[in-house]
């Protein structure tokens, strides 16, 4: 999963050491604040010295963050677990733009109507408006049980 927005508090760093291998570990959460109509704030962990060396993520940065999110279960509770394991600079006037609502690019997947309003096939007529086909016979033609009618209603 991805978000998008800017980093509005860079909690402290954590770190020990694994009981169960004994080498050293790190982690830091960070919120990050969307720029939708309502923005959404989210917290989420980047695990290990080499990742927040290579993140090194600051207060205020404009980010792209894929995570990913998992659940675990301590005493009865359970608790959602979000890590990043990417996270891309974004360009904070893109960002503005993005929070203005202003599109840059057409979405995936949607294509211009084609010329004249035919169909995409060279040379093709649109196809006919099934509301505007032929009518249904008027009510009274139906009523009377017509010998030339074989339906059983």
């Amino acid at each position: 999963m991805e978000i998008e927005g800017r980093i509005i508090a860079v909690l402290p760093e954590r770190g020990g050491v694994s009981q169960r291998t004994g080498n050293a570990w790190k982690s830091q959460e960070f919120v990050i604040e969307t720029h939708d109509q309502y923005p959404r704030k989210c917290v989420f962990g980047v695990f290990g010295a080499d990742r927040l060396a290579q993140f090194n993520i600051q207060s205020g940065e404009e980010l792209r963050v894929s995570f990913d999110i998992d659940a675990h279960e301590y005493n009865g509770r359970w608790f959602n677990n979000i890590t990043a394991w990417r996270v891309e600079r974004v360009d904070p006037a893109a960002a503005q733009a993005a929070a203005m609502g202003v599109q840059s690019a057409p979405m995936p997947g949607a294509f211009p109507p084609p010329p004249g309003g035919g169909s995409f096939a060279t040379g093709a007529q649109p196809a006919p408006d099934p509301l505007k086909a032929a009518p249904f016979p008027p009510a009274d033609s139906q009523e009377g049980g017509d010998a030339a009618d074989d339906l059983p209603f």
